[in-house]
């Protein structure tokens, strides 16, 4: 076989353009930082990276789930924490209007205002909203859970809100009024309004009014209970996110980002391959006329 100078030129060229492709595409990622520029880099890691970036998109909706539960117990919390302060001034009340024989008219009165107050108060707080939803108004289109003038349920009571904090967890992150405040027409805000008018009317009947009043604070700690339980689980599932996520960056960065000391090294040996193959180049081509010219 008949080697020419032409296919020793070709050769040779072809031999120093796979060596410059060679040092570009590591210089490249020396710059970027990034084992991967295009599909092509690697198409077995191109789809790991494409995987692990929809696990994490996946997780960071998780979070933002979990971020927003954890406001709705919390606003939940506070709302009934505060709404047992208020019972508890109402059982005072209460109390106080039961001892008949040293109590005046004007005095009744006088209770009975303060307890028609609280009760206002109350209400209030049970309408308490969270991004423009009612706290305790279950799933309802309305801003508010109970009429603040009859005090009558809003929401449907069986519907739950939840959120979904992993792949497998929902957590509820909601509860409703007749959950939190007893069955309509025997909850809080109607015993409330009873023993405001039995303060001047009937006050013997505000012994079973107190016992009513008891039971409902009763299942108002329950319900805080219930939001402890819920929160603490939730905050769990917080940190198993954050963990979750740190991974996926972690196994991200394996797939894309570059081993920094390996890579310079690489260019560093590539680079003087590629010298020493235009070194050896120049002296394998034989010089034209031109050269002799010069």
């Amino acid at each position: 076989m008949r080697i020419t100078q032409r296919a020793v030129a070709l050769t040779s060229l072809q031999g120093l353009n796979s060596n410059l492709d060679a040092l570009g595409k590591l210089q490249q990622q020396l710059t970027s930082g990034r084992m991967l520029s295009a599909p092509s880099d690697s198409p077995t890691g191109t789809n790991r990276a494409m995987q692990t970036r929809a696990d994490q998109e996946a997780v960071a909706q998780y979070a933002r789930n979990i971020s927003d539960g954890q406001s709705w117990l919390n606003q939940t919390d506070s709302t009934l924490q505060q709404m047992l302060d208020v019972t508890r001034k109402v059982r005072d009340l209460t109390v106080q209007g039961s001892n008949t024989g040293a109590m005046s008219d004007t005095a009744r009165q006088a209770l009975a205002t303060e307890t028609a107050s609280l009760r206002e108060s109350l209400l209030g707080l049970a309408n308490t909203t969270v991004a423009g939803r009612p706290l305790f108004g279950g799933i309802t289109a309305g801003q508010q859970a109970y009429d603040s003038t009859t005090g009558a349920y809003l929401g449907l009571a069986g519907a739950e809100v939840s959120r979904r904090v992993s792949a497998t967890e929902s957590v509820r992150i909601d509860v409703n009024g007749p959950e939190a405040f007893g069955p309509a027409g025997a909850d809080l805000f109607a015993v409330v309004g009873r023993i405001a008018g039995n303060l001047t009317a009937d006050p013997a009947a505000l012994e079973t009014d107190l016992a009513d009043l008891d039971a409902l604070a009763q299942g108002m700690q329950s319900a805080v209970a219930d939001i402890g339980a819920r929160s603490a689980r939730i905050d769990r599932e917080g940190q198993i996110n954050v963990d979750q996520d740190i991974s996926l960056q972690t196994r991200l960065a394996e797939v894309e980002n570059i081993d920094l000391p390996n890579t310079i090294m690489k260019l560093q040996m590539q680079q003087t391959a590629y010298e020493s193959a235009l070194a050896a180049t120049a002296k394998a081509i034989t010089p034209t006329l031109l050269d002799y010219l010069r």
